[in-house]
């Protein structure tokens, strides 16, 4: 192929920037002229309500990686429709010998860029895929045997060992900015939000690459405290940056590098939290059928109670436990939880309250404006004690307990539960617990000003716990009659 009078499609995914684009460098430096498109994936979005937070995100987004490609003199070409025939029509249209898109992991994606890659090569072009979104993917980081990881320590231990300097090289794509196709010789292809009927919402983080820096630079003078405050969600002690690697505006290559150069308790807990991400994504790589369900066999068929009352009270947060409660309304109000009220509510929804962690998990994926499949699921997988973890399946979570640890005065609770703002410090976390003469003297009435818990949790702790213990009993049976058969 001759790079002076080759074309290629940037196909801009969940990258959605300009700065140390592994994808973007390798296409502006292999061709002679680079047409950067994104679509709008009508598959996913018929999946989707008109008021999800993140197709805001991501259209504010590409207005600002738009702007930012035509001040290099191109133009971004966003387009509606199916990519599997999208893709190979803007191809043949372009006469593009190659099309570049950032190696996604998760099984649709996987799915259509085979079936594009499959198109494209009866049109003898081609579909190339460049690591980006994480460090270490696919098989990079094995056991000693050769095997994938199914437990995050040693997958760290395994992941460190690997890191070189060279694995967190940032590139520098600007300095090819000529290299994009001619803005005059395309058309203004536009898609908008309004135009595909959905919703624009207000967001709680500036959204773009410009957004991504920001919370970088906020989060880089706070990294060192990160170990100390990440678990107290009325302070500001985790990044804020979630949203952004989930769509790209901002590099892993460039957080990773930080955090290992910086070094001390806070950098290296953060840059554990970052290769948690990574593992959870080489794990759903490894083992597709857990986006659908339990990965450990046995618990596949564990009965639940699963009251639709509960689960509605859950999702609105009208537990009667207000750590819950304000965790989901925080949820409900801003696409955004912290991680520790993440563990906190699955916990109940799971143990106390006896639903079923898919609709958990499905509930999140409707609201959480940094939601990654990978993530999500391997976290609810963690939380009931189905997934990949070594731990047994009797983590439970006291929810007065952790508010009375995690949030000690009540801050985060009142800002979203504000009928309890009146309340004091010590009463907050369980207001069931108040005395009569003290709810008078507030004039604070259970199931009026706020509801009674809907469960007891020592009482749900028990049933939990002889539940779990039932279906291990049974499942060690079958086990040895399978043996005995055998």
């Amino acid at each position: 192929m001759n790079k002076a009078d080759s074309i290629a499609l940037m196909w801009f995914r969940r990258d959605l920037r300009l700065t140390d684009n592994a994808t973007l460098y390798q296409a502006l430096s292999g061709h002679e002229k680079v047409i950067p498109v994104f679509i709008f994936d009508e598959i996913i979005l018929s999946q989707l309500p008109k008021s999800d937070r993140r197709l805001t995100f991501i259209d504010e987004s590409l207005t600002e990686l738009a702007d930012k490609i035509a001040a290099q003199g191109g133009r971004l070409q966003i387009y509606y429709g199916n990519p599997i025939k999208l893709i190979p029509q803007l191809a043949l249209q372009f006469s593009v010998d190659v099309v570049y898109a950032g190696e996604d992991y998760e099984p649709y994606a996987r799915e259509r860029d085979a079936q594009v890659a499959l198109v494209l090569a009866e049109q003898q072009r081609k579909l190339q895929l460049i690591k980006d979104q994480v460090v270490f993917a696919k098989d990079e980081v094995l056991s000693q045997k050769g095997t994938p990881l199914t437990v995050f320590t040693p997958y760290k231990n395994a992941w460190l060992k690997r890191l070189r300097v060279d694995d967190l090289t940032t590139c520098d794509t600007a300095a090819l900015s000529a290299h994009w196709y001619a803005a005059d010789k395309l058309s203004c292809q536009r898609v908008t939000l309004e135009s595909l009927g959905f919703e624009r919402q207000s967001l709680v983080v500036k959204p773009g690459e410009t957004g991504a820096q920001l919370a970088w630079q906020d989060f880089q003078q706070r990294m060192s405290f990160y170990k100390d405050k990440r678990d107290f969600p009325g302070v500001k002690g985790v990044s804020y940056l979630s949203v952004h690697l989930r769509f790209g505006t901002i590099s892993v290559r460039q957080l990773a590098l930080a955090a290992w150069m910086q070094g001390g308790e806070g950098a290296n807990t953060w840059l554990s939290e970052l290769i948690w991400r990574e593992f959870y994504m080489q794990f759903m790589y490894h083992h597709p059928n857990v986006a659908h369900q339990a990965y450990k066999a046995e618990w596949r068929e564990q009965p639940w109670e699963n009251r639709a009352d509960w689960f509605a009270a859950w999702c609105e947060g009208r537990t009667g436990y207000p750590i819950v409660d304000a965790a989901m309304r925080q949820l409900n109000q801003t696409g955004f939880m912290h991680n520790r009220l993440r563990m906190i509510v699955a916990a109940f929804l799971i143990k106390d309250l006896d639903i079923n962690w898919q609709w958990g998990e499905a509930y999140f994926a409707q609201q959480l404006l940094d939601y990654d499949l990978s993530a999500n699921n391997g976290g609810w997988q963690w939380a009931s004690s189905t997934g990949c973890d070594a731990a047994q399946p009797f983590r439970i979570f006291n929810p007065v307990l952790q508010s009375e640890k995690f949030d000690a005065k009540g801050k985060f609770i009142k800002k979203y539960v504000p009928e309890l703002s009146k309340l004091d410090a010590k009463s907050i976390h369980a207001p069931w617990k108040m005395s009569l003469i003290e709810r008078q003297a507030l004039q604070f009435v259970l199931g009026k000003n706020y509801p009674l818990p809907i469960v007891d949790h020592d009482v749900a702790r028990k049933k939990a716990l002889q539940k779990y213990a039932n279906i291990k009993q049974m499942n060690e049976r079958d086990s040895n009659l399978s043996l005995k058969g055998a």
